[in-house]
């Protein structure tokens, strides 16, 4: 046995230039200098989508880790002081606690982590999306784990052959059930086509056991019982080799789905694919964005980033995300641009609800 190697990307939103567009400089670069001069890391990549931070990093110290766990909250809480004298709006608005208490899940910031041996090559794509939530990632990782129409590898490829396990979390019960594809794929889409409260956690290779995928499950406004935006995802996938070739990783975002979140975390809208340098989302402050940056991982040192997404390739995806909201936004206040009453509790709904209370009339 080699030594393991922990994949960390911990992300969150902690102040936003200007409104909720992108990240100003100053806190990319405190986030950097935080992590560079960690003697915990191996190696770390400071990345944005949105107005949110991603901390990638790599170490030996395994998953749920607290120290690192503590770096990642100190240097989000370093990164909130630099914003208020900014005057960024939302300035700390992912940190829903006053002092770090051992492990950050549960505290505001989205966090996915995988520990695995690195193989002779190790490809990995870590993808990030701002506007949305965990659940936007159910069909990409439905496509590229289990639809053969997308994924050539698992009709073509013998080490593909048998499938993968899916994990799959409620995040209202807070429980978990894992799904084996493709035999119980009909049994999976029950669950996973529910993506506001369904999510695929982690999936692993059927025959290996291998770690090949992990998400970032948190959903803010349960945790803080109040609508503080949406949660704005990550995930890493493993590529090559027995998984998934990156094109097939890369595949499904050539057609944009809908995902909830948008504007004020209260509308659906296309997952548009775009460059680092086009993760800045404005129109209804979106529409919702998602950017992948490719690594290769060697003795645990970041190798890269390529801004996959940057792509021609995928100009035709934008066009039609582009033309698909114009379609939602037509529609304004009303579903299914709007997302449906139970998604709407911590909005405004409750409150005008109380208010016309005795104005509902009975009818005999």
């Amino acid at each position: 046995m080699g030594k393991k190697i922990t994949l960390s990307v911990i992300k969150a939103d902690v102040g936003g230039f200007v409104g909720h567009s992108s990240v100003h400089p100053a806190l990319l670069e405190k986030a950097q200098g935080m992590l560079q001069g960690s003697p915990l890391l191996i190696d770390s990549y400071v990345a944005h989508v949105g107005d949110d931070i991603n901390l990638i990093m790599t170490h030996e110290l395994g998953r749920n880790n607290g120290e690192i766990h503590q770096l990642a909250w100190d240097t989000f809480c370093a990164c909130t002081e630099v914003a208020k004298k900014l005057k960024l709006y939302g300035a700390g608005q992912d940190l829903l606690a006053d002092a770090f208490s051992g492990n950050i899940k549960g505290m505001g910031p989205g966090v996915a982590e995988m520990e695995f041996e690195e193989r002779k090559s190790e490809p990995v794509v870590v993808f990030m999306a701002d506007k949305t939530e965990p659940g936007a990632w159910n069909l990409p990782l439905y496509k590229i784990f289990a639809d053969p129409f997308n994924t050539a590898g698992l009709v073509i490829d013998p080490s593909m052959h048998d499938g993968f396990l899916f994990e799959v979390r409620d995040l209202i019960e807070n429980t978990r059930v894992t799904f084996s594809a493709p035999e119980e794929l009909y049994d999976m889409l029950v669950f996973i086509g529910a993506p506001g409260r369904y999510c695929i956690k982690r999936v692993f290779h059927k025959q290996s056991g291998e770690i090949a995928a992990v998400s970032s499950t948190q959903r803010l406004n349960l945790m803080a019982g109040r609508y503080v935006g949406k949660d704005d995802p990550v995930c890493i996938v493993r590529c090559q080799s027995g998984m998934p070739a990156v094109g097939e990783v890369l595949e499904p975002f050539a057609r944009p789905h809908l995902v909830s979140g948008w504007m004020r975390g209260s509308h659906s809208g296309p997952l548009m694919p775009v460059g680092v340098n086009q993760a800045t989302p404005t129109r209804f402050d979106g529409p919702p964005r998602v950017v992948a940056l490719g690594f290769q991982l060697s003795e645990g040192k970041l190798v890269g980033p390529q801004d996959f997404f940057a792509d021609p390739a995928f100009d035709q995806a934008r066009q039609m995300a582009n033309e698909i909201a114009g379609y939602m936004r037509s529609l304004g206040p009303f579903e299914p641009h709007r997302l449906h009453l139970d998604e709407m509790e911590y909005t405004t709904m409750p409150l005008v609800l109380k208010k016309l209370k005795d104005r509902f009339e009975k009818l005999r």
